[in-house]
């Protein structure tokens, strides 16, 4: 049986996985902060995904400051889905943010998107918040690859889902522990939480231009590999079965 999301209680765990983002680690968990700082407890866990560079020592450095700043860390990269999983396990709140480390998901957003969880009723059986970048600040390249695997994505899956492909996304942590793991399932997050029998809202959100570092992905692991991928993901949703519960 599907477990139904409590009350949201004002306490959020922040996912982050990074790889070589050194010049990024700083500017955003400032941001991060600042911008959980009305709620009760909070904590952010950095996934630093094998990287070679100066990422792990600028992370140990703001640790020392920031307590609510928690590190996980992968002796080699394993794929955003993997440091995502490794993030929501480690996590010790109900109810999980994750956040792109390149600093184009704009932290400011959150609020809003626990604004409308906090107005949510029982009946919505509401598991997850996806972020929606109707105005996208990418290369022409990324906007239509993006453009084309949202639109097939959307057509087979039918998950009435506009843009999964954003890192900011809310979700129930029970939730996202009982989906089917695979390599870059983080990509059909929203499918595999209507697989479940959850509700996903998508909420616009902010996206901001790369100002830092370079990005990990290009044709072959972004739109080809995700389209691969949808196949297995289709195959999973046609074999769901979710049965009717009854009073004994």
């Amino acid at each position: 049986m599907p477990t139904m999301p409590p009350p949201y209680d004002n306490r959020l765990s922040v996912v982050v996985p990074v790889k070589n983002e050194a010049e990024n680690i700083e500017p955003l968990i400032r941001e991060i902060v600042a911008a959980l700082s009305g709620l009760d407890e909070f904590e952010i866990v950095y996934v630093d995904d094998g990287s070679t560079d100066g990422t792990l020592a600028e992370l140990r450095r703001l640790a020392g400051e920031l307590p609510q700043l928690r590190i996980v860390r992968h002796r080699e990269a394993c794929g955003q889905s993997t440091a995502i999983t490794s993030g929501v396990w480690a996590a010790g709140f109900d109810w999980i943010a994750t956040l792109d480390g390149d600093g184009q998901n704009d932290p400011a957003d959150i609020p809003a998107l626990l604004a409308r969880l906090r107005a949510t009723r029982p009946e919505e059986n509401l598991h997850m918040l996806a972020g929606w970048r109707a105005r996208r600040q990418d290369t022409w390249f990324r906007r239509f690859s993006s453009k084309v695997a949202n639109g097939v994505r959307s057509r087979l899956l039918k998950d009435a889902t506009p843009d999964t492909g954003c890192g900011l996304k809310v979700f129930y942590r029970p939730t996202f522990l009982r989906l089917p793991y695979f390599d870059h399932m983080h990509r059909f997050l929203p499918a595999l939480v209507q697989r479940h029998g959850g509700r996903v809202v998508s909420v616009v959100v902010n996206h901001r231009p790369r100002e830092r570092g370079t990005s990990k992905y290009g044709l072959n692991n972004r739109l080809w590999v995700g389209i691969v991928d949808l196949f297995g993901v289709q195959w999973l949703i046609r074999r769901a079965k979710r049965p009717e519960y009854l009073e004994p």
